[in-house]
């Protein structure tokens, strides 16, 4: 049996202002000054007040998350060659909720209806907990017969997973009733103490920003399976053929609803509106170090297909249900990599034996090398941000019959722009006829190579060379192309691969020199051991 009781703290302003301008210098004349930032004038500012200005409040806004596991599994050697494995789990995991009730987050009533959604009495659970999470577990392993050194291994299982189901719910805590926002704009900066003032806090319509889940909200769940074959191709050495299979159903799905009714402003909205299918081929090689040898190659074909690929937060490219049904946007999903081939080789070069000088000189090296490549990632093509209707998203456009989708030369970054005069905007509160995630970025090849040597000072004394050459051949690799429509650098790579996945910091990800994509960079170092 498992209990997880998790009551996260959490420290966050109690108050504080945001300013955006349009630029430092005021342009030439006669363009309008207002709005710049010597002219003294903000065209958009926002001041924020959260609860907890007071110590005495910091656990209002903590939440409360409680899970119940049981699982029981066994093991039958059906024969010497067959064993097999089965087990059942059951998972049981409310709502969350406040430390205590006079704290428990707020939800909404008539969400069917949003036009004449209520605010719930505080206390309503964000959604009901459900009891019949059952998930079976089977896995079978049987040994061929065969030679030594050169036998064979077949393996397979299939189980049912549960989510927890919280997804992005998790951000209640930092919403109604604990935040509110006032906007000033435009308005002289530094904003007077009228408009620096804090908005007040309040448990009463009409709501700003609210999180919410459908009350007959259920745990997503996966199905998976695979079947795996492993032959050994001697002492060291041995070869694998696997089969992945994955089916997501009630998969957790945010969309976002703006000014529904008078009460409320903006409504992020997670349901189980999400599908998803995987399935993968996956053949590795593997040799253990033997002859001062040893290799790890694996290649995966894949394809991975689903309605929303994340539930951590509000996508905006996801239809909402008052629009369309959810399939509209099934497709390839955010992280589909059809091909991806990964090898590693470490060698120890054998040390000259014609005479001593050569041995010593040229004796003892090791090379590393490290080579990957991968099929290009999707890109969703979509509009601005819309409002209106009771609607916030990013609407996929409408395609024009008969003109290219895209333009290749050797002009172009990477190769390729997309085309924007083969899309049009739809008309407002529509999803565009182009599918989801239907264009691709760029693919991805580096190779990156390490040399070292040891060197013997003395019995204990050691010094430790190595060379490290990241993306040694120098080969660009360009990030995805930009893909809101309304971008004047519609269609175009603006970073390589490295930046694009981010540069550390508040964008996330490594240094761009530290990870794949980044520019050829070579580190060397001494290390001295005892």
């Amino acid at each position: 049996m498992d209990y997880r009781w998790l009551a996260p703290f959490s420290s966050p302003f109690s108050y504080r202002q945001f300013a955006q301008f349009r630029g430092v210098a005021c342009p030439p004349t006669p363009a309008p000054c207002a709005g710049y930032a010597l002219s003294g004038t903000a065209p958009g500012a926002t001041s924020t007040t959260a609860a907890f200005a007071q110590p005495a409040v910091f656990q209002a806004n903590a939440l409360l998350s409680q899970n119940f596991s049981f699982y029981g599994q066994d093991t039958w050697k059906i024969t010497p060659r067959l064993t097999l494995t089965y087990g059942l789990r059951w998972d049981i995991n409310p709502a969350l909720k406040g430390k205590n009730s006079a704290n428990d987050p707020f939800t909404v009533i008539g969400l069917s209806d949003p036009a004449t959604m209520l605010l719930a009495p505080r206390g309503t659970p964000l959604y009901k907990t459900t009891y019949g999470n059952v998930a079976p577990r089977l896995g079978l392993a049987y040994q061929f017969s065969g030679i030594q050194n050169w036998g064979a291994v077949l393996r397979a299982g299939f189980g049912i997973f549960y989510d927890l189901g919280s997804g992005s719910l998790g951000g209640v805590s930092s919403n109604f009733p604990y935040q509110a926002n006032k906007i000033n704009g435009p308005a002289p900066f530094p904003l007077s103490p009228q408009d620096a003032a804090p908005p007040a806090l309040t448990t009463n319509p009409p709501v700003q920003n609210i999180l919410v889940a459908e009350p007959n909200l259920k745990l997503p769940r996966t199905y998976q399976w695979n079947i795996a074959v492993e032959q050994s191709l001697g002492s060291s050495q041995s070869l694998s053929v696997t089969y992945i299979g994955a089916l997501g159903r009630d998969l957790l799905r945010v969309t976002n609803l703006f000014n529904p009714n008078p009460n409320f402003q903006f409504i992020s909205v997670t349901s189980n509106t999400a599908t998803s299918d995987y399935n993968a081929l996956q053949i590795k090689f593997q040799r253990r170090l033997s002859h001062g040898l040893q290799a790890l190659a694996s290649y995966t074909f894949s394809h991975s297909i689903d309605i929303a690929s994340t539930d951590a937060v509000a996508s905006y490219p996801n239809t909402p249900t008052s629009i369309a049904n959810p399939n509209i946007d099934r497709g390839n999903s955010d992280f589909d990599i059809r091909h991806s081939f990964t090898a590693g080789v470490t060698y120890d070069l054998p040390s000259p034996e014609f005479n001593q000088f050569a041995r010593a000189a040229f004796g003892g090296w090791s090379v590393d090398i490290f080579v990957l490549a991968r099929s290009a990632p999707p890109v969703d093509v979509v509009g601005a941000l819309y409002f209106a209707a009771g609607t916030a998203f990013m609407p996929r456009p409408n395609v024009v019959p008969g003109v290219p989708l895209e333009f290749f030369g050797s002009q172009h970054p990477g190769g390729k722009i997309f085309n924007k005069a083969a899309f049009t905007v739809p008309p407002q509160g529509q999803q565009g006829d182009f599918g989801r995630n239907v264009l691709r970025g760029f693919g991805a090849t580096q190779v990156d190579l390490a040399v070292q040597r040891q060197f013997h000072i003395t019995e204990r004394l050691g010094l430790r060379f190595r060379g490290e050459f990241f993306n040694i051949f120098n080969h660009p690799n360009f990030g995805s192309p930009i893909n809101t429509l309304s971008s004047p650098l519609f269609g175009h790579s603006t970073q390589m691969l490295a930046s694009f996945l981010g540069s550390g910091g508040a964008n996330g990800g490594f240094n761009p020199l530290y990870q794949i994509g980044g520019p050829r960079s070579i580190q060397l170092a001494l290390k001295l051991q005892s």
